[in-house]
C-alpha cells in the first residue's frame, strides 16, 4: 500500500490581511514527518519507478512525500528537513514559470486574495464580458472541492478555476494583478531558480506539474498533450534527468480524467498523482494515484 502526502506552501509566517495562502511551518513539517516515520517506511520516486508494483501490492503501508508548484520556500525550508531526516520526496514544478518567465495565474490569485476581500474580488471579476451564471449545484461543488474554505472563498476559487475559460481568467487576473504587484519581482521571490531545479533532478526529487497550472482535464486533447509533454521535455533538457512522475494541478476528478491518464502514459509518464483522498493499492490506475492533503494525515491540523 502507498499513502501519499502532499504539501504546497511552507514558511514561518502565513499572516495576511485576508486568509488565502495556507501551508505548514518548518516546525510543523518536521513534527509530522517524525510522526509518520514512526508508523511506516518512506519511499522515493526511484523506489516507485523501479518497484512500484511491489510497493502497491504490499500489505505494508509506505509513505511518499510530495510538494506541488516548484516554490522556492520548499527548497529553502522543506529540503533541509527532508535531508536531515533522510526522507526522500518529489517536488513537482511547472515549466511555464521558467520557460515563459511568467507567474502562474493560480499564484497571482493567491496573492490577490491575500489583500482583497472575497466579496470585493468577485465584484472585480463581474465585468460586462463575463456572463458566467452560478447555479445552486456550483455552490455545492465549490464547497465540496474547497472543503477548508468558507462558502464565499470556496465559490470565488471554484468560479476562477472551473467556471471561467483560461484566456478570460488570465486576462482579467493579469489586469488586476499588475495594479498591485511587479511580476518579475514575484517570479524571482516565489519560484525555485533553475539551478535549484537542477539540484532536485540530481537528487531524483523532481517531477512535472505540467506546463501551465491548469485543470487539464477541461482542455482539448491537443492541449492536454502539450501541457504534459512540454513540461516533461523542458525539465528533462534543463536537468538531464528523465521526468516520469507527474502531479496534476488541482487534482480533482474534473482535472484528472481517464483521458488525461491515457495521454500521460502516451507521452512517457509512469505515475501520476491526483488529490483524491485515499490509500493506493495495486488496483489503482498508476497514472491516477490518490494523494492526501498533509492536513488529513497524522500530525495534520484536520486529522482525527
Amino acid at each position: 500500500m502507498l499513502t501519499v502526502s502532499n504539501y504546497h506552501y511552507i514558511r514561518e509566517n502565513f499572516a495576511t490581511k485576508y486568509p488565502s495562502i495556507f501551508g505548514v511551518t518548518p516546525s510543523m513539517f518536521k513534527r509530522q514527518l517524525l510522526l509518520l516515520k514512526d508508523k511506516a517506511d518512506f519511499v522515493s520516486g526511484m523506489d516507485l519507478i523501479t518497484n512500484g508494483d511491489e510497493i502497491l501490492n504490499s500489505k505494508n503501508n509506505y509513505y511518499f512525500i510530495t510538494f506541488d508548484d516548484g516554490l522556492k520556500e520548499q527548497f529553502q525550508f522543506a529540503l533541509p528537513i527532508l535531508d536531515e531526516l533522510q526522507i526522500p520526496s518529489v517536488l513537482f514544478a511547472n515549466s511555464r514559470n521558467h520557460e515563459d518567465k511568467k507567474v502562474s495565474t493560480v499564484h497571482k490569485i493567491h496573492l490577490l486574495r491575500s489583500i482583497i476581500a472575497p466579496s470585493d474580488f468577485l465584484k472585480l471579476l463581474a465585468n460586462p464580458n463575463n456572463d458566467i451564471a452560478i447555479s445552486n449545484s456550483d455552490y455545492v461543488k465549490a464547497k465540496n472541492t474547497y472543503v477548508y474554505d468558507d462558502q464565499e472563498s470556496a465559490l470565488l476559487k471554484y468560479w476562477l478555476n472551473f467556471k471561467m475559460n483560461f484566456s478570460d481568467q488570465e486576462e482579467i487576473i493579469k489586469a488586476i494583478f499588475d495594479n498591485y504587484f511587479d511580476e518579475n519581482e514575484v517570479l524571482e521571490a516565489l519560484y525555485m531558480s533553475e539551478n535549484q531545479i537542477v539540484q532536485l533532478g540530481d537528487k531524483g526529487f523532481l517531477g512535472s506539474h505540467t506546463h501551465n497550472h491548469y485543470p487539464i482535464g477541461l482542455l482539448s486533447e491537443n492541449e492536454i498533450e502539450f501541457e504534459l509533454e512540454n513540461s516533461k521535455v523542458f525539465l528533462k533538457k534543463l536537468t538531464n534527468t528523465p521526468i516520469v512522475l507527474v502531479a496534476y494541478p488541482y487534482g480533482t476528478p474534473d482535472s484528472c480524467t481517464t483521458q488525461v491518464a491515457e495521454i500521460a502514459k502516451k507521452v512517457g509518464y509512469k505515475y501520476g498523482f491526483t488529490t483524491t483522498r485515499g490509500v493506493n493499492t495495486i488496483e489503482n490506475n498508476p497514472l491516477l494515484l490518490n494523494r492526501y492533503d498533509c492536513n488529513d494525515l497524522p500530525g495534520g491540523k484536520n486529522y482525527k
